[in-house]
């Protein structure tokens, strides 16, 4: 568990303090200006709460039911109530460092002060956080709209005592068991508390931030691959060129090409084209070769983009109504999820041309006829073995559903609460669908990268000098656990660990004392 403290004020968060709370365990402490600020909005919703005239969210129900006013007598109800009956989700459990991060987030909403949420209950959440005590979400629930409905409510209902929730064993339990073996005492809700805990996309953009900081791995390390596979296809590093990405300036291409550069300095492999016996000189390398920087750099811009999206909502307080500070509580469309949904579906766009382009190249080191000299699928003896052909099927069959994923599911709506919310963003499906997407992309990057130190490995065999990132790289890889060729050990890649070498960064890690950082 990470020990370090973030600290949560009225101004929003950050990126990294969302993936420190989400998946470090960082300690949860609510600042005294947030406290103060919590003090100051309850205030006002108490005010509005004494008046016979009815506001919304205080003293009404809500959604299509939001014409009726409650009395005081049944408003403590009203509000367990509608926790209780929005936690309706249903199939699979959400992962650990997603619930974390929608607790988080939604505590970051209520430490604003524009929601009207007491102190005690802000502190509660924090309770909870630091305590390592994560509700029990499921899958199916959300339509992104009114916020993320239906796993807010079962959050919600955890921080009441009621439904299950999992231990910092990691065993499920009854949420007020837990609470009390902790000595937290479970919250009764006050008027409007109940919809502040509900109201918010809080768990779309938990998973876009951590999504963001998965991709910005898999970016860089697919550029270290493309370099590798560049350099063992015999390419020509030439395309690379500063002077070339200037004339077409997208930020992200420059940065591409220029990743790939630092890696392929020094190798003895590149620009060979007219060297390998056999092979008419070639002019110019494959698309999957030649454009890696654009396809990898125009990845980069929409992460870029997607990385706005959600510093702007970082910054929000996403809730219906919301306490302003003049004293008004107005009603409000905030809570629609589309800025972020939208951009939920772009990357899982970019990630699935990405898985493409990679397993495109993976593809050419394994054919003999387009390879310039490589062994049919980099096998140790072809024929007595196959080598690395069913690797690719797996990295084929991976793409195959990451294209599937990239059919955005922000471009959907269906009506709900009686044709009041007639309009949703779908939001939690594209970042549910966004999560598998970028899961595949770190196998389909660890399986061109298997491919490709293979056949660096190859060439260097035959006399030729890779690259000193690359021969890092190869070094690197097969000390973490995948090994390289031989008649036996070769005969079942391990792709488990090049995926963990990946998706941990380390690939990254072990070129940089070579390359510089990376981008």
């Amino acid at each position: 568990m990470d020990m370090h403290t973030v600290v949560v004020g009225t101004s929003g968060t950050t990126a990294e303090d969302v993936v420190a709370v989400a998946r470090h365990g960082a300690r949860v402490e609510l600042s005294a200006a947030a406290v103060d600020a919590l003090a100051a909005a309850r205030l006002i919703v108490d005010a509005l709460a004494a008046k016979p005239e009815p506001v919304y969210g205080v003293s009404t129900g809500f959604g299509a039911l939001a014409s009726r006013h409650i009395s005081h007598e049944l408003r403590a109800q009203l509000q367990r109530n509608i926790v209780r009956s929005h936690a309706a989700g249903m199939g699979p459990r959400v992962e650990r460092e997603v619930v974390r991060a929608l607790m988080f987030l939604r505590l970051k909403t209520v430490a604003s002060g524009h929601t009207g949420v007491r102190p005690e209950v802000a502190q509660t959440m924090a309770d909870l956080l630091n305590a390592g005590i994560t509700p029990v979400v499921h899958e199916y629930g959300s339509l992104g709209c009114s916020g993320d409905l239906a796993p807010l409510s079962h959050c919600a209902l955890t921080l009441m005592g009621e439904g299950d929730a999992e231990g910092p064993d990691g065993t499920v339990r009854p949420a007020g068991e837990l609470l009390a073996a902790h000595g937290i005492a479970p919250v009764e809700l006050a008027e409007k508390e109940g919809l502040a805990l509900l109201n918010g996309t809080d768990g779309m953009l938990g998973m876009l931030v951590m999504a963001l900081a998965d991709l910005k791995n898999l970016y860089t390390s697919a550029d270290i691959t493309a370099a590798l596979s560049l350099e063992a296809l015999l390419g020509t590093d030439k395309v690379l060129a500063p002077e070339l990405h200037a004339i077409r300036p997208h930020p992200g291409q420059g940065v591409s090409a220029d990743n790939m550069l630092r890696v392929l300095a020094g190798s003895g492999l590149t620009g060979r084209h007219a060297d390998v016996t056999g092979d008419a000189p070639r002019v110019q390398d494959a698309y999957s070769v030649r454009c890696a920087p654009q396809v990898n750099g125009a990845g980069r811009d929409t992460l870029d983009h997607a990385a706005v999206v959600a510093g702007r909502e970082l910054a929000s307080s996403v809730d219906n109504p919301v306490v302003l500070a003049d004293g008004r509580v107005e009603s409000n469309g905030n809570f629609h999820g589309a800025p972020v949904a939208y951009v939920l579906d772009f990357l899982a766009i970019v990630a699935a041309d990405l898985g493409s382009i990679c397993e495109r190249r993976t593809d050419r080191l394994l054919d003999k006829n387009r390879s310039h000299g490589l062994p049919p699928f980099l096998a140790d003896d072809a024929g007595v073995d196959s080598g690395l052909m069913i690797a690719q099927y797996t990295q084929a069959a991976l793409v195959s559903e990451m294209k599937r994923l990239a059919v955005p599911a922000s471009a959907d709506s269906i009506p709900s609460s009686a044709m009041q919310e007639d309009h949703v963003s779908m939001g939690w499906s594209a970042a549910r669908k966004l999560r598998t997407a970028v899961d595949n992309l770190a196998r389909v990057v660890a399986v061109e990268l298997y491919a490709a130190t293979r056949a660096v490995e190859l060439r260097a065999a035959e006399g030729l000098v890779p690259a000193p990132a690359s021969q890092a790289a190869v070094a690197a890889l097969r000390a973490a656990g995948a090994e390289g060729p031989g008649p036996d050990r070769f005969l079942a890649p391990d792709l488990a660990a090049a995926d963990t070498f990946v998706r941990e960064g380390r690939l990254v890690a072990a070129v940089e004392p070579v390359t510089g950082p990376l981008a």
